[in-house]
């Protein structure tokens, strides 16, 4: 095989690999973005679903006041 050609397939090898370790660096970045989302994101949530818990049970209790005092009218 002629050096050139040698030399040749190195360099593009070379370019491959860097262009590789560039696309796993990139997913590397993107999968910790997308992590910390859904962390942020389930944060979120559980505060959402403890409002709404709390919403039910202050409806719960208007109605047992409104049901008191419907039967004591």
């Amino acid at each position: 095989m002629d050096r050139p050609d040698v030399l040749a397939q190195l360099r593009a090898l070379t370019a491959r690999i860097d262009a590789l370790v560039a696309r796993a660096q990139q997913l590397a970045e993107e999968n910790r973005s997308l992590r910390q989302q859904q962390e942020q994101l389930a944060g979120e949530r559980s505060q959402l679903l403890a409002k709404n818990e709390q919403a039910r049970s202050r409806v719960e209790a208007m109605i047992a006041r409104l049901k008191s005092l419907e039967q004591h009218t």
